[in-house]
């Protein structure tokens, strides 16, 4: 079973410092750790002056950049269909676990990050196995389990936890 956590909730929430904050956990404690991040924005990860995109622009289906020390695989989606998560995963090393930044409208294992200084409600979504919030005074009720978004370590325990029950049921 691979092991795969989405880290959704609202823009500004924090999700991104909760998942560097993660990999740092699950580094230490010698897990291999490979994160999809969903962006609503189109990606410019090369200039337009370089060999790589100017490949692209002449009609390469996938363009592939690597060097001794990293690897980039670039294509453009014309129809504006984006992969399924089947498809993302399957394209990914093997790793002891995946997370998700975004992606709350997937049906998966879900941590939703919620500030009430953001001024958003919870996404409520049926996937949300825990709440990550510096503001558990101020969250709605829930019958959810309460994460300290400020105690990174506990979210990595909790999802380590989550897993191994999650073997086992």
């Amino acid at each position: 079973m691979q092991r795969v956590m989405a880290i959704s909730g609202f823009s500004g929430s924090g999700k991104t410092s909760l998942v560097k904050a993660l990999l740092l956990h699950f580094n230490a404690y010698g897990w291999s750790v490979n994160v999809i991040k969903h962006s609503h924005h189109a990606l410019e990860l090369e200039p337009p002056h370089k060999d790589s995109a100017q490949f692209r622009k002449a009609g390469a289906a996938e363009v592939m950049v690597i060097s001794p020390y990293q690897m980039a695989i670039m294509r453009d989606l014309p129809d504006a269909t984006m992969p399924s998560l089947a498809e993302q995963l399957a394209r990914l090393s093997p790793a002891d676990i995946v997370l998700l930044e975004g992606f709350k409208h997937e049906a998966v294992a879900k941590i939703e990050v919620w500030r009430a200084s953001t001024g958003k409600p919870l996404c409520s979504d049926p996937h949300t196995v825990a709440i990550a919030t510096d503001s558990p005074q101020q969250l709605p009720a829930t019958t959810l389990r309460v994460l300290d978004l400020n105690d990174s370590a506990t979210v990595a325990h909790f999802i380590i936890d989550y897993f191994q029950e999650k073997k086992h049921a």
